[in-house]
Parts: structure tokens; sequence; C-alpha cells
């Protein structure tokens, strides 16, 4: 995947401007580690604290228009010495005019719509919605200007039928992960359509995602051997995600449309991709909204651990709930974990060719423990258990879809490394190291507790080395993903000086009961976000933004443009 040759000749080539993002990598380091509310302040950055601050990090993302001429005398400069110049693709210009689009658009309806950018684009309708598809040409690697190796980036572009469209400012949307792409719209719904009535909405496929030349086995083969994969795989993380979001912005956004600033949301992982944009491109941004997703321990290098210790407590909570709304579930638990304990290969073969273990069977709390309706869906999983003395093939098939193992992989590689938070981290399977702890290996022993007649605990949202041996989907990738566990050369994702010192407005929906994103450690990292303004509720789990995004949105809006105030 090199240079243009790689992806589509019709993309625009696009860069965060390496004159002043230029950054050294190290290379992976495989050297295993030792295991070992509201805020009143309304304090405006510093006079050069963006400049000091990200200088520290030898990183400066890309400065707006205007900017240029005051940065050029702090530009990095290149591996031979020689003055790297910003990309000429950050001219502040739009990629494609809100007059020619809505000509083009009103005379064909659908269809392919030319871009005075370059960017490829193409427009439909669905019920309620207008929609756009925008795909760029971007780096892999923002950060070494050495390095021509290009990626896609695709992001959607939605509006409402019923609205000034020229009219409209942006708003982009984080999707929850790692490794997922933006939902599909059907419909105008939901949280997308409170906002469509306000914005002009950008859904992104986070880089290796969806259309944003996503990461799959075959395609990651092509890098080389299992370092060179891990050594790609390095590339996926917010801070990269944040430096697509500029290319995009700077693309899309008009300087008449917000001075060339849009709104930003982000759910879950999404939360912690809004927080690392407000440590590196602030001034990118107009406003910014959280819905689960304030991340924990930005202060901390390698918070991995902590964040564990944190979430195993909530997962044996949300354990503890599901077997007193279920507890005819038990037996029939007890029961299917005895039977894959005693086969021959200590489980049972699912259709896909992954091998249903106990200790597999205890991953579908991930999305079953923590969300709306997950409950229910165990349940209803688990009545359907048997046929006569063998499992049903249903269930079978309902345990390979649980999870999306095969086709969004990036989840399981990328989900330990977005806690390492600087040089010398390593996440080390921690998430392995918790449930082996003196505190959970023995509440965590399915067949142990299947044969005590004791409740058998599901996990939560974790990752595990073992997972590379019983799901087929992930046994390509094991080598890169040790790798990844053991490597120490990360960059840092936040700068607490600049969250400190922030002044753009945010506002973060909380759920005190979240099995993933933990309220303590939230309420640490937003003591740090001034001006950070917070609803903090037990009503949503996780899911809030999909069970009743509408209601969220407006809380949330309201809260950050202050009509809500401070009390």
């Amino acid at each position: 995947m090199r240079g243009a040759a790689s992806v589509s000749s019709a993309l625009t080539r696009c860069h965060w401007p390496r004159s002043v993002a230029h950054r050294s990598r190290q290379p992976l380091i495989n050297q295993r580690p030792v295991r070992g509310k509201d805020t009143t302040a309304t304090a405006s950055c510093a006079r050069g604290g963006f400049s000091a601050c990200a200088a520290s990090l030898n990183w400066k993302p890309c400065p707006g228009p205007s900017q240029f001429g005051a940065m050029e005398a702090g530009c990095k400069r290149d591996s031979v010495g020689k003055r790297v110049q910003a990309s000429n693709a950050f001219s502040g210009k739009a990629g494609i005019t809100d007059e020619a689009l809505m000509q083009e658009y009103a005379n064909q309806g659908s269809g392919a719509v030319s871009s005075s950018g370059g960017n490829e684009a193409h427009s439909f309708q669905i019920p309620g919605l207008k929609v756009i598809d925008h795909s760029f040409e971007v780096p892999l690697d923002h950060f070494d200007a050495a390095d021509d190796t290009t990626i896609k980036i695709f992001v959607r572009e939605v509006s409402s039928f019923t609205k000034s469209y020229r009219a409209l400012p942006f708003l982009l949307y984080l999707q929850g992960g790692p490794g997922f792409e933006a939902n599909r719209p059907t419909e105008a719904s939901g949280w997308l359509k409170s906002a469509c009535n306000l914005f002009r909405v950008i859904l992104l496929d986070q880089r290796g995602t969806g259309r944003s030349t996503p990461i799959t086995c075959a395609n990651l083969k092509q890098q080389g051997d299992a370092a060179a994969q891990a050594r790609y795989l390095t590339h996926f993380r917010a801070d990269s995600i944040v430096a697509d979001c500029e290319v995009v912005r700077q693309k899309l956004v008009p300087q008449g449309n917000q001075g060339g600033k849009w709104s930003i949301i982000g759910q879950s992982f999404g939360g912690f991709c809004c927080t690392t944009y407000l440590s590196f491109a602030p001034y990118a941004l107009t406003e910014v909204l959280m819905t689960g997703g304030v991340p924990p321990l930005v202060t901390s290098v390698n918070g991995a651990e902590e964040v564990y210790l944190c979430t195993f407590r909530r997962v044996v909570t949300q354990n503890e709930k599901y077997y007193q709304r279920f507890p005819s579930d038990a037996p029939i638990i007890h029961r299917i974990v005895k039977h894959l304990a005693a086969q021959p290969d200590g489980g049972v073969l699912l259709p896909s060719g992954s091998l249903l273990t106990p200790r597999y069977l205890q991953t579908i709390g991930l999305s079953g423990l923590g969300g709306g309706g997950g409950f229910e869906r165990m349940h209803y999983l688990f009545e359907s258990a048997w046929d006569g003395d063998e499992l049903s093939y249903s269930f079978l098939k309902n345990c390979d879809n649980w999870g999306a193992w095969d086709t969004n992989p990036l989840y399981c590689l990328l989900h330990e490394i977005i806690y390492c938070n600087g040089p010398g981290a390593a996440s080390g399977w921690a998430a392995q190291r918790v449930r082996d702890s003196a505190e959970y290996a023995e509440r965590f022993d399915a067949v142990a507790a299947a044969e005590a007649g004791a409740p058998v605990m599901f996990t939560g949202e974790m990752v595990f080395p073992w997972m590379m041996d019983d799901i087929a989907a992930l046994r390509p990738y094991k080598e890169a993903a040790n790798l990844l566990a053991e490597s120490t050369a990360w960059s840092a994702l936040y700068d607490v000086a600049m969250l400190e010192n922030n002044a753009v407005p945010v506002a973060c929906a909380v759920y005190f009961e979240d099995m993933y994103v933990d309220f303590n450690l939230s309420q640490q990292t937003l003591s740090k976000v001034n001006g950070a303004r917070q609803w903090i509720s037990n009503e949503f789990m996780h899911s809030g933004i999909r069970d009743d995004g509408a209601r969220i949105f407006e809380v949330l809006l309201n809260l950050v443009r202050g009509a809500v105030p401070l009390r």
C-alpha cells in the first residue's frame, strides 16, 4: 500500500502538515513489561499554552489556515534537515462548495457529486435525510514525513430534507470501539434525527474500519511478518484518528461556516478521541459532547491494569444482577460449561471454526451485561441451548454471531493499547493479569463454579491472549497481537495541561452504572477538563445514545450551550 497506486487515483492526497506535526516513531520494543461534576472555572487557554504543551510531545497538529504564518518559525525539520512545508490541502476551502453541491443535488437527486476539492463523493437519499459519501486519501503515518504509505478515509455526510442545507454548521460523530465503523442510517430517527435538525452530521469510519481501509486478515498479511504487521497496527489509535479528522475538516468545512470549526460528539471510545482532540487541536472545535466516553486515567502513562481492576468490580455486580433477574438460567449455564469442559478438545466447534470453550462462553458478557436489553438477550440465548443431549445448532450459531471478532478484529487488537499514554507503557495483557489475580482467579473459574453449583461469572469489556487460540478469526493475528501487548513505544494521547486550560465548551453524559467506562475514573478525568459540564444518570447503561439518543442529545446540547445554568 505504498503511494497513490495503493488507493483510488481519484482521491485527494491530504496531509496533516508535517511541518508542525512531525515526530519520530520508535520501532516496536519486544520487551515484556514487569507485572506489576460541573466545574465553574472558565479561564481561557494561556497565551502560547497550546504550542508549549504540544511541543513537549514533539507534536503540533495542523494550524488553521490563518495560523500558518504565525507558526512558520516553529516548523520542524524533516529527517534530512529540510524544512517540511505544509500541504496545500489545508487551504481552508471546502472539498465541495455548498452552492455546487445543492445545485447538483437538485438537478439529479442522487448519484455522483463532483468536487472542487478533488475528494471522491457520491450522494443518495434515505427517508427524511440526504446523504453524501466522501472519501479521502491520507498518510498512514501523519507523523513521519519519510513514509509515503497512504490509506483511504471514508465519511458520510447526513442532513435533513426539512432544513436549509447551507445554513447548518457541521457535527462530527466519533463512533465507539475501538475498531468499529459508524452506523449506517436507514431513516431519520433517534439522536441522528435530532442532530440533523441543527447540523450537517459527519459520520466517520475511523481508520481501519468500514470503508476506511479496513483491517482484514488478507490486507494485514500484505504488510509482511508479524513485526511488520504490528508496526502497521500502531497507526490506528486516537492520535491518528484525530489527525484524519483534521484532514476531513479542512476539506469539508468552509471558513464561512463557524470559522471553519465543527462540533464533535463521541460515544464510548469516541469520547476518548474527543479528549485527544481537545488535547491537540482545540482550535478546530466549537463544542464537544461525550456520551459514556470520558477516558480514564489521562494523567497516567499506563493505566490499563487500573482500568481493569475497576471494571472487573462492576462486571461482578452486573453478573449478580443478571442472576437475580434470571435465576433459572444458572443450572442451564452449569450444564453447558460442564459439557464444554468434558469435550476432548475442551470445547465444541462452532460453525465458524472457533472453539466454544468455557472461557470463550464467558465473553458473551461483553455485550450482554452492560447495555440496554443485554440481560434479556443472554436469557434468550440460553433458553434454546440444548437439542437433546447436544448443544443446539441455533445456540452455537448465535454464539458465533454474538461478537464481531471476524468483521472487526481491530477491536481486539487495539483494545488494551488505547490505555497506553506515552513512552514506556506496555499493556502486557493487563485484563488477563487482573483475572489471574488472587481477587478474581477463583471467582472467574467457570468450570470450578459449575462443579460447585456457584454462579458462572461472565467477563465484560476485556480481551485476553487465549482469544487468539479459541476464536478462529483472530488466530492469524496472534503474533502481531502479542507484539503490540509487549510494545512500549507509544505516543501520549492526552495533554493534561491543555485540558486544564481548556476553553472549548464540553458536556458529558456520565452513566453511574457504566460497565465499560468506570464512573469514578471518569470523575478523575473530568476534574482535569476545565469548564466541562456533566449529566450524571443511572437511568441509562452504556448504550444510552442508542436507547434514548434524542433525549440525551438535547440535554447535552442545552448543557454545553448554557441553556441549563450552573446550579
